[in-house]
């Protein structure tokens, strides 16, 4: 994948703690920019976190929001 330049105006404050993050991750400001800016929604390719990713598929696709609704008050009834 082809790479371009982008210049930003950050505040200093946000530029000094992004710098001590990254050293601390072992990667550049570049590379922190580059995923979240593919996190964004309607990116291609998009990668959820590993939370997501370990709770995709846990709720079935004919999931009904409404009977989930209702199990939970049966369940929490007092």
């Amino acid at each position: 994948m082809a790479l371009k330049k982008l210049t930003l105006s950050v505040e200093q404050a946000v530029i000094e703690r992004a710098r001590r993050y990254s050293a601390a991750q072992k990667t550049s400001i570049s590379r922190l920019v580059q995923q979240f800016l593919a996190r964004l929604p309607g990116a291609p390719g998009r990668r959820y976190s590993a939370t997501v990713q370990r709770l995709l598929g846990v709720l079935p696709a004919k999931a009904d929001v409404t009977e989930y609704h209702r199990h939970l008050r049966h369940k929490h009834r007092r």
